[in-house]
């Protein structure tokens, strides 16, 4: 039996699995289209929410090592012996000086990227991170990187459609329009009770995208294409405006908890960045996967990354980071710096849409990569067989998009943003670092198999992918490793009685290879 947890799919075969009847997806996206996907998952609810949050950093009452960060944990015990300078009343802020964040993780993302990159014009096949696992790293580990990319994609889409919530709520107030609390909120938020019944805008605005991703990528990518253009529009017209609001005063103290601050800062904006991933479990539905899909991985980082490092930059100039600590200022704190100095209305106006238009497009495409995940390991017969069943006429994982918009759609009506950020983070965190690894171990089990894309400086660039992620999941706190471990725990229950047993590559049993003889 351990002889299948190593047991590895060819990418042959993987190839060949793809295009089996009734299980073939239609290839129809292009080099921009894919652009925009990748454009469309990363600039969501990171841009215009949680660049407040890590600025401002995060405060609890009581200490507790629960809030600690592994490299306050590991510091504490070399200089103290105890854990004493570990309890943690929150995270530090980053200040000013996210912007540094943002480009930190950039970097970190592109050694990430260009990995991603070379494996998917290897590997055209849906399933991401999952399917480069199952060819270059054996069965075990493809389950637990696909168990890990359901967790990625399911709570980072909670945290956006609670992010969509509060802009959605904010552009209705403009209008007049007040939602009663209690179907408006999510119900817990910082841990404690609300009083709020369910978030209903997160809820629906999640089934109304599954309904457009049932009928078909082509529908889907067309209309993210158009979201895309709005909400790159509105971050234009927030830098421009913003800028003449800007107060040089705000950007000092610029790093006020100094690179720790930074670091943390990026551990908590790194949810931002993920987006990328989704450009490669488009690949089974790229129409030239070896060329088109590395260019939209690598075009989407870049122009993501200068927008981002824009906003930060102008939205901490406008207002003093301290602002963004809680209430109306945390949860949106793009819309609330524009009403606070009572910038122009129709800027405003157009801001917000735009903030929708991001967290809508956002929401598509993670809830598209998220099914195509669920498809792939179901054809692989990792996962039941109702995961991968392909509509006739509209050639879509029906199934997956429903499941999927429900698992999504109830806990954004329950939880807030902050801990859907960091589970989704650890995630993310651990399945660039396994790509990264295959690159590695690809270069030298198939050095001679055809690449669309191969990143350059092997193996110092996938080394350094692993180590910058490395550094980024120290720097989150014990409470999201202690989650993460528990979800990996339910996902190795559910391989060990499901997974295991219907793979391809389990053992029959000696009576049964009897009848098969």
């Amino acid at each position: 039996m351990p002889g299948q947890f190593w047991r590895t799919k060819s990418i042959d075969k993987l190839i060949a699995d793809s295009e089996r009847p009734g299980q073939r997806l239609k290839k129809t996206l292009g080099p921009w289209s894919l652009t925009a996907l990748g454009i469309g998952a990363i600039i969501g609810s990171g841009i215009f929410v949680l660049t407040g949050t890590a600025a401002a950093g995060e405060h609890f009452e009581v200490p507790s090592l629960l809030h600690a960060q592994i490299f306050d944990i590991i510091g504490s015990l070399i200089h103290r012996g105890n854990l004493s300078g570990a309890l943690m009343h929150g995270r530090p802020p980053a200040g000013p000086a996210i912007a540094i964040s943002f480009i930190l993780v950039a970097v970190a993302c592109s050694f990430a990227g260009l990995c991603y990159a070379e494996l998917a014009s290897m590997i055209p096949i849906a399933g991401s991170a999952y399917t480069y696992s199952y060819a270059t790293l054996g069965e075990l580990v493809a389950w637990i990187i696909g168990w890990d990319l359901i967790l990625e994609y399911a709570v980072s889409n909670v945290a956006v459609a609670v992010g969509f919530a509060g802009y959605f709520n904010s552009l209705l107030m403009q209008m007049g329009i007040h939602l009663p609390a209690q179907l408006s909120q999510p119900v817990w938020q910082n841990g404690a009770r609300t009083g709020a019944w369910f978030n209903l805008p997160g809820f629906v605005v999640v089934m109304l995208l599954t309904v457009l991703l049932v009928r078909g990528v082509r529908e889907s990518a067309d209309t993210n294409n158009i979201m895309v253009i709005v909400k790159v529009g509105a971050i234009l017209i927030f830098i421009a405006a913003g800028g003449m609001l800007v107060h040089p005063g705000n950007w000092h103290p610029f790093a006020p908890s100094g690179f720790g601050g930074i670091v943390t800062g990026g551990a908590i904006v790194f949810f931002t960045y993920i987006g990328f991933d989704s450009v490669s479990t488009a690949s089974e539905e790229a129409i030239n996967p070896q060329k088109d899909i590395p260019i939209g991985i690598i075009a989407s980082l870049i122009v993501c990354g200068v927008l981002y490092v824009g906003v930060a930059v102008v939205l901490l100039g406008m207002m003093k980071y301290t602002t963004f600590l809680s209430g109306a200022a945390a949860n949106a704190p793009v819309a609330y710096a524009l009403h606070a100095l009572n910038a122009n209305r129709w800027v405003q106006l157009l801001v917000v849409v735009g903030a929708l238009m991001g967290m809508l497009s956002s929401l598509l495409v993670f809830q598209y990569g998220q099914t195509r995940i669920w498809f792939a390991m179901s054809r692989d017969r990792l996962l039941p067989g109702i995961f991968s069943r392909v509509h006739p006429k509209l050639k879509t994982p029906h199934y997956s998009c429903w499941i999927a918009g429900l698992v999504v759609g109830i806990p954004a009506g329950l939880v807030d943003i902050g801990e859907a950020a960091d589970l989704s983070n650890i995630g993310t965190l651990f399945a660039f670092t396994l790509v990264a690894l295959g690159v590695l171990v690809l270069r030298r089990r198939q050095p001679e198999r055809p690449r669309g894309f191969r990143v350059p400086f092997v193996p110092l660039f996938p080394i350094l992918a692993i180590v910058f992620c490395g550094g980024l999941m120290l720097a989150l706190p014990v409470i999201t490793w202690l989650r993460f471990v528990a979800w990996l725990a339910v996902g190795l229950l559910i391989y060990g009685f499901y997974g295991r047993k219907h793979s391809e590559f389990h053992p029959l049993p000696a009576n049964a290879q009897a009848s098969t003889k």
